[in-house]
């Protein structure tokens, strides 16, 4: 008894081997172009991600300054408290009898 490969010719062997090269080609020429598509699409986000930045970065630049804010708001709450009472004072017995 033979062995199977012992039959196939050496053109064929030769061919079978060309065909799995040529596909292994084509697969990877297929992953290739799947790949430039994706860095291609990355690319454009980051443009879009990079101007966005620019205006969060504008609309943010100025939260430093609100530190400045913490110290007078104890000041803020007891003027509304004397603000409060002024008003009670003016409309005490208003609209009444």
């Amino acid at each position: 008894m033979t062995p199977p490969l012992a039959e196939v010719s050496q053109n064929t062997l030769w061919s079978i081997s060309l065909g799995i090269g040529l596909v292994a080609a084509l697969v990877v020429a297929a992953l290739l172009i799947v790949l430039v598509r994706t860095v291609r699409d990355i690319d454009t986000s980051v443009g879009g991600l990079l101007e966005v930045a620019g205006q969060v970065g504008g609309n943010t630049a100025h939260i430093p300054q609100l530190e400045a804010t913490a110290p007078v708001l104890s000041l803020i709450v007891k003027e509304g408290v004397v603000q409060d009472g002024y008003m009670n004072a003016l409309t005490d017995g208003y609209g009444g009898a």
